[in-house]
Formats: structure tokens, C-alpha cells, sequence
């Protein structure tokens, strides 16, 4: 039986890895006890979103060649990561990622307004940057000091209220240059970013992501054990087909999507206070209620929130503007 399960995994290609369960040697065990025969594979990366993927495909190649068998996944990070020499630094609690089916939605903005929301709640957060061509985050908190390091690793650059980030600005000699990487180097950086930053006791961790559903994104999903995604998109009637992609991508990674936020909603008159669609008629609405999802947050095109990001002082903002937001954050840790 141990045989014939080896050589139908032998032909189990994992999608991360490009390599079949055997050789890789994530299959670590088949025992039978009482006629019931278990599969263990062990993978050496964040099982949390891929995990499932994998033991569907096991359980599925099983079933074609006849076998009844359980299924287990496991991780094994830390052996991993030692073996390459890389610290693993296990003090990020949660892990949320902020998404956007394209660029130009606000995305960084949301990700820092979160951040900033988290932390004056009393929680201490932290920013990962992975949208690597398209820095903003030094930008909307005023950083232009550059991140140290030791042999063990980067040292966040921490904000004016304590908030930690890395990005590339961070590290560039000028942060007007161009970062002209093909995929696997922006690849290997933001893998860096999780696994070779010094992060200190870190309660919620904002992932900035790159625009769309590519490389760069799907490094991520494949990469950090994220809890959740926070989708941001903008009003116009486009955005049902954006927003779509951006959650079947997260539903295909096992990742929950915690909700949307519609960013540049609507524009307040500054005579009457009445709120004014710029943009048209919002589709938001219909897009939630096809996946069953939550509107977290309506953010509108608000003068004093962009010159804000303009002078760095994002952390001034007023409160209130992401409460649902951040509500959805702590709801999806204490379930």
C-alpha cells in the first residue's frame, strides 16, 4: 500500500514548489492503523493558505487510483528556514493583507488609515510594503530615513506614533529611483521582508500589496500566513469585473476576504455638506452581495485626507473614517 501511495504522489506536482510530494520529500509518513491508512505531507512554507490546496489535490489523486486514505498537512517552517539561514521571527500575531484588483484606488492610503486606526486603539501595528514598484507607504507617514541592520536582519523604520514599516524606499539611495526588477527579484525581496526584518511584538500587521492578481501578489498569498484580506476599490461600474477577480484569487488561496472598502465614494460640498458622486452611481453594493460580503467603509474624496498624505502626516487623520474597518480586523482575531 506505502508503495502504491508514493507512486501516485509521485505524480503530485506542488503548485509553490514545481515539485512532485516525493522527491521534495513533503511526504513524511503513511501509516495504517485498524484498516485506516493516513497520508502526512509536510510542507516547509505557510501551510495556512495553502494547506488545503494541497490536501485536495492529495485526497483527489487518492480517490482516482482507488485508495481510501486521510489526509494531513503539516509545516515545517523553522527546519526550513534554518537550513537557509534565515531567522524566522514568529511575534506578528495578525497578518492582514490589502488588496486591489488595479492601482490607483487608495490602496496605500487604506493600508496606512488602518494602521493608524489599529494603533490608536491601543494595539501595536506594523506595515509591510510588498507593492515594491510602487512604494507610497514612506510617502503618507513623512519616512525618508533609511533602514538599518545587522547579521541578523533589518530593523523596521518605526513612525512618529511607533508604527513599524519596511519598504524598499527605505533601502534605495534615492527614493525617486526606479526599482526595474524582473518578477523573481521582487519576489525574493518581499520574501525578504517577512522573513528577514527584524519585527518586535507586533499585534496587527498591515500587507500593502501590489495592484492586481501577478507574481508579486501571489508571493504573498504563498508566503505569509495571512489572516484575512481587506479589498479596496473605487466607484466606477469597471470595478464589478476588478473586485471579482481580486476575491476568486483570494477564495482560490484560502485566504478569508474580510469585507471592501469603496474609496473616492462621494465628494462633501463644501457649502451645504451634501455628499456629491463624482464618479457616478457606486456598484459596490451589488459586487458584496453576489460573494456575501461586507461594505466595511465608504471613504470620500476628502481635500484634507490628500494633503495630508502630501505632507507625510497621515497620522493626523480624523477618527472615525475606518471604524468598521478596523471592527471587521479585531472580529476576524477573536474568531
Amino acid at each position: 500500500m506505502q508503495e502504491k501511495i508514493r507512486e501516485v504522489l509521485s505524480g503530485v506536482i506542488d503548485p509553490n514548489t514545481g515539485k512532485d510530494l516525493v522527491s521534495s520529500k513533503a511526504l513524511k509518513k503513511v501509516t495504517t492503523e485498524d484498516g485506516k491508512t493516513t497520508v502526512q505531507i509536510e510542507l516547509d512554507y505557510p501551510a495556512k493558505t495553502q494547506g488545503p490546496v494541497i490536501e485536495e489535490m492529495v485526497r483527489a489523486k487518492l480517490v482516482e487510483a482507488g485508495i481510501p486514505a486521510d489526509v494531513k498537512i503539516s509545516q515545517n517552517i523553522i527546519a526550513h528556514e534554518a537550513q537557509r539561514g534565515v531567522k524566522v521571527f514568529d511575534s506578528v500575531r495578525n497578518i492582514i493583507a490589502v488588496s486591489s484588483g488595479k492601482g490607483g484606488v487608495g490602496k496605500s492610503l487604506v493600508t496606512s488609515m488602518l494602521a493608524v486606526t489599529m494603533q490608536r486603539r491601543g494595539f501595536k501595528t506594523a506595515i509591510l510594503d510588498a507593492d515594491i514598484t510602487g512604494p507610497s507607504i514612506p510617502k503618507c507617514f513623512g519616512i525618508h530615513e533609511k533602514a538599518m541592520g545587522s547579521d541578523d536582519g533589518l530593523f523596521p523604520v518605526n513612525t512618529k506614533t511607533g508604527i513599524e514599516t519596511m519598504s524598499i524606499n527605505e533601502l534605495l539611495p534615492d527614493e525617486t529611483s526606479p526599482v526595474v526588477w524582473r518578477g523573481p527579484v521582487i519576489a525574493g525581496v518581499i520574501k525578504q521582508f517577512w522573513s528577514d526584518v527584524i519585527w518586535n511584538e507586533v499585534d496587527y500587521m498591515f500587507v500593502d500589496l501590489p495592484p492586481g492578481t501577478g507574481d508579486a501578489p501571489l508571493t504573498v498569498f504563498q508566503s505569509i500566513p495571512l489572516d484575512g484580506i481587506i479589498i479596496v476599490t473605487s466607484p466606477q461600474e469597471l470595478v464589478s469585473m476588478i473586485v471579482s477577480k481580486a476575491v476568486e484569487m483570494a477564495k482560490m488561496m484560502n485566504v478569508p476576504v474580510l469585507g471592501l472598502i469603496e474609496n473616492y465614494s462621494y465628494v462633501k460640498c463644501p457649502c451645504c455638506g451634501e455628499p456629491f458622486k463624482v464618479y457616478g452611481e457606486s456598484h459596490i453594493d451589488e459586487v458584496a452581495a453576489k460573494y456575501d460580503l461586507k461594505v466595511l467603509d465608504k471613504l470620500p474624496l476628502d481635500p484634507q485626507i490628500a494633503s495630508l498624505c502630501d505632507r507625510g502626516a497621515i497620522e493626523l487623520m480624523g477618527d472615525g473614517l475606518l471604524d468598521n474597518a478596523a471592527d471587521a480586523v479585531e472580529a476576524a482575531h477573536r474568531a
